[in-house]
């Protein structure tokens, strides 16, 4: 009987496994194959090297549709939609003869890999959308937990609070993870306070927020924490790394530029919560806006943040060009979280953007003035002092005497000097250069020439010179060195840069202008005659026939010379004759121009409304158009990573092919759906829905098993626990010191800083520490020097902001912590709070460091923490005790605070200025 059962069940099994195997065949040819997710993957590991964008071995590419069912070398397609079996493609992976098959010379396809790329031509060999590619869609929020196969409605998990933690909870389930609790409110108060404003909280707010235990009480500190001056600090932090700021131009002089007014600008656009469409907007064409604030001005300067090279010998041209391509870098990974770069070479290896595509974006940017010069040309000019009280008397009186046009058209030259004709556009020379700063020399019985000079309805020449012997004669010929004399002026010795004004004769038309110098007084041929900055043709200063007129052109010549004003560089277009052409760069070398190209985005994303102008505007237009599929996307997972550590999509610099893909694509989606359509881009609104909810307010504290289980965290079963940034870590400790100055805006500043770390052969510049207040201000103002970086920031991960960096990579090495525990700026911050601890009337070591604790956590400390450091003080003060020279050492100079009891204590507070939960975000 047993005998014939088991036959029974032999036979039932072999016929379930037939089965089996009969439906795996039919299911491995009916089954959907989807390009993105199923076949890309294999393309771009196995074929794209070699059929891609940079190689198309034997005329085949898989980077496009169109190319992969195009005719190879061959002239026959290698894949023919529909028939693997006649398509070329299969043949060779099939092939056993390695000479034939593809990959050629590599590990052939597995089995599976073949039948998934068969599958799929079989199915019309349509080609898919990767997701950061496609339009932003609405999304439908989970309901929760599913009951009874789904016949009875959801059941929402009581530890949701909102709909970010629908979308967590629904993968929580499918990896069969559970939510961790809620942290303590202690913990609580310090994650929400580092994370939006980046410093601990207020006493007060702290205070506030620990005795409320009514409903909303997190949400109301959340709140406050929004509405806090310290965040726009906080988040400029985060997005100078990418917009590459620095007080310095880069290159081997890497001399001063002024552009802090951008920084300012950032924090206060961030406080007051501009909506990010238009803070876009204004840093990618604020000039370019009808009739620009000075503050839209100032934002474009986040695209004059690039390097430039004045130094002698280097080429204009070159400089120039690296500079735009590097705005089109930084503008697609800081906007649009895509590497866009390679394509400057060949079309993309992976994604949908091909070569051409590339100068079409960069002609964009490639009409804007700025040239690679000594003064950062052009900048905005803020007039300060009496020059600002000039400023406004002219603003006043041309509004009351001359239209509206002309108004703006004579503000506009006072504040940035445009629209002027650079001496850098000179392109013969006769005894004479453009020296090593940018500005046109001529020696004596020296000439140039500017090609192309725009002369219709201008009378008007006025130019900016230095020159060190008097008696010289600057000319302006027509058309030839000996043509017509339009005007010829007398140049007199100056220690700086005076402006001198000429009339020329009105000429209608476009001309060549020679400019020659001659002066007698010259004896010796290798003496430089001037140096002329720029040149400006116009009208003569509108208004002559109306009252104050001579005292209104005094103040414009005023303005013009003037010294005392805060400069910003900033971007303008060139017009009309100053306009430049745009080509291909034949594999990515400016020097080998291609075919000539006009401004246009990448086709494979969407298009420009037909009412965008064809420039910066219209591209800014285009970038924040909600169709765009990249933008929202990009800052809802940037500011998803500042908050827990890694983004939704990890590689915030690449949401492309080879990025990694998002854990919770429809959480990004939703979100930045929500903050587009119902959210009006606002930051802050995004940010509070992130906090508040309780994904983010989960205790951090994991068991070993869900450690195990999700070791990074991808799956949000947990809190946040992460290293705070460099800025965060120097200004939490500056706070809790009591050494914080709450001073915002200015000027960049220099704290304490190691003798040696700058080496300046140009011009001997010294970091100078800074005086009182200044050098204990937050972290985002000090001066960045790109090639000499404050030492503290790049050990902590900082960047040298050469080019645009979208996430800085956190490390652990032991220089932290030698530098936490042995920096200048340390040290003096545990000396002050120690002198606080004790000036609190608190006497007693082991109540003092329980104090000190409970200000820094907001919590008791443990029993064996405070153990381990009332130890360690008792060891310190026992060797002060026997050796008063290392406690003068600890103290310093401070003889009002000089006894070992004292040093002891600083020994300890530097000890709890490195414990792990005061480095970290718990």
């Amino acid at each position: 009987m047993k005998s014939l059962l088991s036959k029974k069940y032999l036979l039932i099994t072999a016929a379930l496994v037939v089965l089996i195997a009969a439906a795996a065949f039919l299911f491995k040819d009916n089954r959907h194959i989807d390009y993105n997710a199923d076949v890309k993957p294999i393309l771009n590991k196995k074929c794209i090297s070699c059929h891609g964008g940079v190689k198309k071995q034997g005329g085949f590419s898989l980077l496009f549709r169109e190319e992969a069912l195009a005719d190879t070398k061959s002239g026959k397609p290698a894949i023919i939609p529909g028939d693997p079996d006649a398509s070329e493609m299969i043949r060779r992976l099939s092939l056993k003869d390695e000479e034939e098959r593809m990959p050629y010379k590599e590990h052939p396809l597995s089995e599976n890999e073949i039948d998934v790329l068969r599958t799929w031509i079989k199915q019309g060999a349509k080609w898919g959308t990767h997701w950061a590619y496609a339009t932003v869609e609405e999304q439908e929020v989970p309901k929760g937990e599913k009951r009874f196969f789904g016949l009875l409605p959801a059941k929402k998990p009581e530890w949701v609070r909102n709909n970010v933690d629908l979308f967590i909870n629904e993968k929580l389930t499918e990896q069969k993870l559970t939510a961790s609790p809620e942290a303590d409110k202690a913990t609580l108060l310090r994650r929400a306070s580092l994370d939006i404003t980046g410093v601990p909280p207020s006493e007060k707010l702290a205070q506030q927020f620990l005795n409320d235990n009514s409903v909303g009480a997190y949400e109301r500190l959340v709140d406050s924490l929004l509405a806090s001056p310290q965040y726009g600090e906080r988040w400029t932090a985060m997005w100078l790394d990418m917009a590459r700021y620095s007080d310095t131009k880069g290159y081997e002089r890497d001399g001063y530029r002024s552009i802090w007014r951008y920084r300012d600008w950032l924090i206060q656009s961030f406080n007051d919560d501009k909506p990010y469409n238009t803070f876009l907007i204004e840093q990618v064409a604020g000039d370019l806006l009808p009739n620009p604030t000075d503050a839209q001005y100032i934002a474009t300067a986040f695209h004059r943040n690039t390097m430039t090279n004045d130094e002698g010998g280097t080429d204009n041209e070159e400089y120039r060009t690296a500079a735009v391509m590097d705005r089109v870098n930084t503008t697609w990974e800081t906007l649009m979280g895509t590497t866009f770069a390679c394509v400057q070479c060949h079309s993309h290896p992976y994604d949908p953007f091909r070569h051409e595509e590339y100068y079409q974006f960069l002609a964009f940017f490639n009409n804007t003035r700025d040239e690679d010069t000594y003064e950062d040309y052009p900048v905005l000019r803020e007039y300060k002092n009496e020059d600002s009280v000039k400023f406004e008397k002219l603003s006043a009186w041309l509004t009351k005497h001359v239209s509206k046009e002309k108004k703006t058209e004579i503000i506009r030259f006072v504040k940035t000097g445009q629209p002027a004709i650079n001496s850098v556009v000179c392109d013969e020379f006769t005894n004479s250069a453009l020296a090593d700063t940018k500005w046109l020399s001529l020696r004596n019985n020296g000439s140039t020439r500017i090609k192309h000079v725009d002369l219709r309805t201008k009378n008007q020449l006025m130019f900016r010179y230095a020159t060190g012997v008097e008696g010289g004669l600057w000319s302006v010929h027509l058309d030839s060195i000996n043509g017509p004399l339009l005007t010829s002026i007398s140049l007199k010795t100056t220690k700086g840069w005076n402006v001198a004004t000429a009339s020329i004769p009105v000429t209608d038309g476009i001309h060549d202008l020679w400019l020659t110098y001659k002066n007698p007084n010259l004896k010796k041929p290798e003496q430089n005659g001037a140096n002329f900055s720029w040149f400006y043709f116009t009208q003569t200063f509108p208004g002559n026939d109306r009252p104050g007129y001579d005292s209104a052109k005094q103040q414009y010549v005023d303005l013009i010379s003037s010294t005392q004003y805060t400069s910003t560089p900033i971007l303008l277009d060139g017009a009309n004759d100053l306009a430049r052409s745009s080509n291909v760069f034949e594999r990515g070398n400016w020097m080998v121009k291609g075919n000539e190209v006009k401004p246009g985005v990448p086709g494979s994303l969407n298009s420009m409304s037909s009412n965008a102008p064809n420039n910066r505007l219209g591209l800014a237009m285009w970038l924040t158009d909600k169709k765009n599929p990249l933008v929202s996307r990009t800052i809802v997972n940037r500011i998803w990573e500042q908050l827990f550590g890694h983004g939704l999509a990890e590689t915030l610099e690449d949401m492309g092919t080879q990025g990694i893909p998002p854990t919770h694509q429809q959480l990004l989606d939703h979100l930045s759906w929500q903050l587009m359509y119902k959210y009006n881009w606002s930051l802050k609104t995004l940010i509070k829905e992130i906090v508040l909810s309780a994904t983010y307010r989960q205790t951090s504290i994991a068991s070993k098993e869900l450690i195990e289980k999700d070791p990074s965290n991808k799956w949000y079963a947990r809190g946040p626990r992460v290293r705070l940034s460099a800025e965060q870590l120097r200004d939490q400790a500056l706070a809790v010191s009591g050494l914080l100055s709450p001073k915002m805006f200015g000027s960049s500043v220099m704290p304490y800083q190691p003798e040696g770390i700058w080496l300046t052969p140009y011009n001997g510049e010294k970091w100078k520490i800074s005086e009182g207040e200044d050098k204990y201000r937050r972290a985002v103002y000090t001066f960045w020097k790109r090639s000499a970086p404050y030492p503290f920031m790049m050990m902590f991960d900082g960047v040298a902001r050469n080019v645009c960096v979208a996430r800085r990579i956190n490390t652990n090495t032991p220089l932290q912590a030698l530098v936490t525990l042995n920096d200048s700026s340390y040290l003096d911050m545990a000396r002050n709070f120690a002198y606080t601890l004790k000036q609190e009337g608190v006497k007693d070591a082991t109540q003092q460091i329980s104090k000190g604790y409970e200000q820094m956590m907001y919590k008791p400390i443990s029993k064996e923490k405070l153990k381990a450091l009332t130890d360690l003080y008792t060891q310190s003060l026992n060797t002060f005790n026997t050796d008063k020279l290392k406690a003068c050492e600890v103290i310093g100079m401070d003889s009002k605070h000089n006894n070992p009891e004292t040093a002891a204590l600083v020994v300890v507070i530097n000890a709890m200025l490195n414990l792990d939960e005061w480095i970290t975000k718990n």
